[in-house]
């Protein structure tokens, strides 16, 4: 059977995000607000026995899921897979120098719709080849057990719609992953169910998709 629960959860406060610049897959590390917030978050994740722990490769998800490692005696799994969106020229320049040079395709992602994004990925690719990684590591976890993904907003995003079965055109329905909060999501048959959403320590921050 694997996983019967999946925690979805996002890396801490970068300076990108904090100067709301597009990371993509730029490697950026955590910033001191950002390490404050991954420590909280993982007191309270490890409250909920994990048995195995995956991320991303980039830094600021390794750092993250390493805050929890740390606390459970768990190994970590890092998976390339589980990177951000590819955002192509957007990558390290702020949201307001985007629009500057690609209105329309701004305001295109902003909508949900499946652009290529500064020449880089589509929603589409990022959330398929994001959950496909996700499946194959609850299927390998324990059985029964709790495993926690810790990447990125956009990606985890992407992939949990994909996990719950709905079309990405639904993007706009759930806010965006705040920083270090994280999603419940639990096995139902051959599928996944929502369980919470958006869950996190008191002062983490909203941060953005990117």
């Amino acid at each position: 059977m694997g996983a019967a629960t999946l925690v979805l959860w996002r890396h801490g406060r970068t300076s990108f995000n904090a100067e709301r610049r597009f990371q993509g897959q730029l490697d950026v590390d955590l910033d001191a607000v950002g390490r404050r917030q991954v420590a909280a978050s993982a007191a309270e994740l490890a409250l909920l026995r994990p048995s195995a722990v995956v991320a991303s490769d980039l830094r600021r998800a390794a750092d993250t899921a390493r805050a929890l490692t740390e606390r459970v005696a768990l190994p970590l799994t890092l998976d390339p897979a589980l990177r951000e969106v590819h955002a192509g020229e957007w990558q390290g320049l702020t949201h307001e120098e985007i629009s500057a040079r690609w209105p329309d395709d701004l305001i295109a992602w902003r909508r949900g719709d499946d652009v290529r994004i500064g020449g880089g990925e589509r929603r589409s690719e990022m959330a398929a080849r994001a959950a496909e990684a996700i499946r194959r590591h609850a299927e390998e976890a324990p059985d029964g057990g709790l495993l926690v993904v810790a990447a990125h907003g956009a990606a985890l995003k992407g992939a949990l719609l994909r996990l719950l079965g709905l079309p990405l055109d639904s993007w706009t329905v759930f806010s965006g992953f705040a920083n270090a909060h994280w999603a419940v999501l639990t096995r139902r048959g051959e599928g996944w169910t929502l369980a919470e959403y958006n869950v996190g320590p008191p002062g983490a921050g909203e941060g953005v998709e990117g």
